[in-house]
């Protein structure tokens, strides 16, 4: 039988969790390596880069990839090339139109009823506020950390004691899809609840890397949440 969980506070990330990012960020992380690389480079090659520690942040990602494939290529560069990409130009759109959300308001504030919920994303503020500044859901959130709000991002955990503040960490639990949510988790000491789809590329290895950085149990989205969690008192 499952263990049935019963924080007092959740807190998700947004990339993978709330929204779907693969016509996003996986889609600009391509665009920018083929176009400052010239080379030729596949969604398992992005995987295979995502998963490890230290890469949750695309534009660090897209630098270092790169500059393996004999193209040196700064952080600011890979950010300028990838913000064309995500945002667009001028008459072209970016792929920030296709950010699709993938858990309803409803669920939200169902659980917003009986837990304090928080996020704590690798987005920036700006990134962050396109995508729910109109969305229903959002006001349910007390606190919304960024990589703007931190000064060291995942897999450094700031962001999440920024949100504990004082109180005990195991009275939280994290919801994350990145090798450094995991590692944030940890570090902080904070219970981590995985979501990793079965469809996922190399999903064996990203299930045992999670299980082996704690991760209480693997989640095939974010709106399983709910079978997880301790039935309301």
């Amino acid at each position: 039988m499952k263990r049935r969980l019963d924080p007092q506070i959740l807190i998700f990330d947004v990339d993978g969790v709330l929204v779907d990012v693969r016509g996003t960020y996986w889609r600009s992380a391509i665009e920018t390596v083929r176009f400052l690389s010239g080379r030729r480079v596949t969604y398992k090659q992005l995987h295979e880069w995502k998963s490890r520690p230290g890469f949750n942040d695309d534009w660090r990602m897209t630098a270092a990839w790169v500059t393996q494939l004999g193209r040196p290529t700064t952080y600011e560069q890979a950010r300028a090339a990838f913000s064309r990409f995500y945002w667009g130009t001028r008459g072209k759109p970016g792929n920030v139109r296709n950010e699709k959300l993938v858990v309803t308001p409803r669920l939200i504030e169902r659980w917003a009823r009986r837990y304090e919920l928080n996020i704590f994303t690798g987005r920036t503020r700006q990134e962050f506020g396109h995508t729910f500044r109109r969305w229903p859901a959002t006001p349910h959130f007390r606190t919304v950390i960024t990589m703007d709000d931190v000064k060291r991002k995942k897999p450094h955990p700031d962001g999440l004691l920024k949100i504990l503040g004082r109180r005990d960490p195991a009275q939280a639990l994290y919801l994350g899809d990145n090798v450094d949510d995991a590692l944030a988790a940890r570090d902080a000491g904070v219970p981590f609840l995985a979501v990793l789809p079965r469809s996922a590329h190399a999903y064996r290895t990203q299930a045992a890397q999670f299980r082996k950085l704690g991760a209480l149990a693997l989640l095939q989205r974010a709106t399983e949440l709910t079978r997880w969690l301790a039935s309301p008192r």
